[in-house]
């Protein structure tokens, strides 16, 4: 069950063997993120070198998926890498550039899913950093990203992208779970569930189930400590069951295991909630076990096992032994933040059985601690109100950017439309640090045929995956919109003309490369200018869409790049280049 080194790779790929990072370009997008979510896997139940020899990997795996450059892929990888931080001791620090960036990312590029589990992230982030405030503005930010129903995006096929939903979900009921508000976060696991159980795999499978035992096992406890035991029993019984019928998604995950042992006696909060069901002397070397498997274990799962082999322990008249339990754990906790209504918890268990062990009973310092939970219970109440106000707040808001966005936005691409064109354009005309300053014209070649061939249907995919290409192939700072029918303006801010044509040759070379399915076979003219003194827009578009056109006599499929009159062709003389007349928008 150790993992001492290494996370070792997987036997169906015989792309990478000895020497992973030379030659990780052979691999496909897919290995690269299934290879992540492995070492994802393996990290969260290895020791902490072996949590940072994994993290080394899937560090490497980002840098060759950022040199690809497909943002999915790359949003994907930041997300394994900044999540295997936040469970690593001494590396939590070193997820904020990545937590950034993956925010930074998905907002560009509009990877809403990935974006609202980059707010669950940071939600987990802040927690441990001790701001339960920001804690529950970040996850409520992220659960109103999702509220809606969102389309399933194209390029990754639905079920990449309903496993990509369910994750989000789930991260954001972890956090829920460790805020204490168990009901919103139960809420949220059944919609996970629901996803997980039309596209996910065993994997997934096994995932969901451990983290919705551990939110019932955490419900249970905080129930028990303000007297509602029939309730928690309840909780504890339902826990019990989903560890029974994990164990056969669970032979097939990704998770480092024995084979011949179940998983109750090699993830320990499958293992505790057996034993908080019903505490027997049964559970009691299981459980001894699971406390000293050699590996990391997170605070929570340690207190989870203490309490619960406490119990067991305290049934075997074993007492003194379970007081020790709880007081190493209580030590070896005594830092984390993580999940404070567990260490309340943890700390009633102590003192009960101190009071048990002393056999003095004090049914006035009993009262007292009642009057405290249910005061933290009314406060947990609150703390539900407050993430109800902000997750009202946070769905205005995302309202109020969607219709902001709307009334700027192609609502068939995605992309900017005219009029957010015409306001770019004009702002980076009057902003000196916008020059040098590339316009470019985009044409579609074959679209015509596409619809007449096809459909108007198939047509317009063809024009949200141009669009969809355009824009993740250029940089953050790029500007694309379209501007009517299948034509396509791309500003370049800060990029002389060679740059830009070199950045509009890549693009157009990845239109190319798409399936046939995808494409139809359509690929790009495009004409691009480097912006002159004194020019005004419509001029500057004028001369980009004359350089377009000659990229199209030229046999289209390509770029053309003028720099000046001289440059223009000679059937499409420069003074009719004055006034250009924009194509209709559809």
């Amino acid at each position: 069950m150790v993992n001492r080194g290494c996370a070792p790779l997987r036997d169906d790929t015989t792309a990478v063997r000895d020497d992973p990072v030379a030659t990780l370009s052979e691999v496909s997008d897919a290995w690269l993120v299934g290879r992540a979510r492995e070492l994802n896997a393996v990290g969260q139940h290895s020791d902490t070198a072996s949590q940072r020899c994994t993290i080394r990997e899937a560090d490497n795996l980002l840098a060759e998926a950022q040199r690809r450059g497909e943002p999915r892929i790359v949003g994907q990888l930041l997300r394994h890498c900044a999540s295997m931080r936040l469970v690593t001791p001494g590396l939590v620090d070193s997820a904020d550039p990545l937590l950034d960036e993956l925010l930074m990312h998905t907002r560009r590029h509009g990877l809403d899913v990935l974006l609202a589990d980059a707010h669950a992230l940071r939600s987990r982030r802040a927690l441990l950093g001790g701001s339960e405030d920001t804690a529950l503005t970040e996850v409520a930010h992220g659960l109103a990203m999702l509220d809606d129903e969102l389309i399933p995006d194209r390029t990754l096929g639905r079920r990449s992208w309903e496993r990509l939903l369910a994750t989000s979900l789930i991260d954001i009921g972890l956090m829920l779970t460790q805020l204490g508000v168990y009901e919103t976060a139960d809420e949220v696991m059944t919609r996970a569930h629901q996803r997980i159980r039309e596209s996910g795999g065993p994997h997934e499978i096994a995932v969901h189930m451990i983290n919705r035992c551990r939110m019932l096992l955490g419900w249970g406890l905080r129930l028990e400590r303000i007297g509602q035991r029939e309730e928690a029993t309840a909780r504890f019984t339902t826990a019990s069951a989903i560890a029974v019928a994990v164990e056969g998604p669970w032979r097939e995950s990704l998770f480092p295991r024995v084979s011949d042992r179940p998983a109750a006696e090699q993830v320990p909060v499958l293992g505790a909630a057996h034993a908080l069901a019903q505490p027997h002397v049964e559970h009691i070397e299981r459980l001894k076990v699971l406390r000293a498997l050699d590996r990391a274990i997170h605070p929570r799962e340690k207190i989870i096992v203490a309490i619960a082999l406490s119990r067991c322990l305290t049934r075997a008249d074993l007492s003194k032994e379970a007081v020790r339990v709880l007081s190493d754990t209580r030590a070896d906790t005594a830092s984390d933040t993580s999940e404070p209504t567990l260490r309340i918890s943890l700390a009633r268990e102590y003192a009960q059985l101190i009071e048990v062990g002393t056999g003095v009973t004090h049914d006035a310092l009993r009262d007292y601690a009642l009057e405290l939970e249910t005061e933290l219970w009314t406060m947990r109440q609150a703390r539900l109100s407050t993430l109800v106000t902000r997750l009202e707040n946070s769905r205005l808001i995302h309202r109020h950017d969607a219709i902001t966005r709307q009334a700027l936005q192609d609502p068939l691409t995605g992309l900017s439309n005219r009029r957010a064109l015409d306001d770019r354009l004009e702002t980076l005309l009057n902003t000196p640090d916008a020059q040098p300053l590339a316009v470019a014209l985009v044409d579609l070649d074959g679209f015509k045929g596409v619809n007449d061939r096809c459909s108007h249907a198939e047509g317009d995919d063809v024009l949200r995956t141009v669009a969809m290409t355009l824009r993740d192939t250029l940089r953050t700072d790029d500007f694309v919109a379209r501007y009517g029918g299948d034509e396509f303006v791309v500003l370049l801010p800060g990029a002389t003309l060679g740059a830009a044509q070199a950045a509009l040759q890549r693009t157009a070379e990845a239109v190319d490369r798409l399936p046939g399915e995808l494409s139809r076979g359509v690929t790009l003219s495009i004409g691009v200018v480097a912006m002159r003194p004194q020019e005004s827009a419509a001029q500057v578009l004028a001369r980009a869409d004359a350089a377009m056109y000659q990229a199209k006599r030229d046999g289209g499929n390509r770029v053309s790049a003028f720099s000046g009159v001289t440059n223009d062709p000679p059937d499409r003389p420069a003074e009719d280049h004055s006034v250009w007349i924009p194509p209709d928008a559809l």
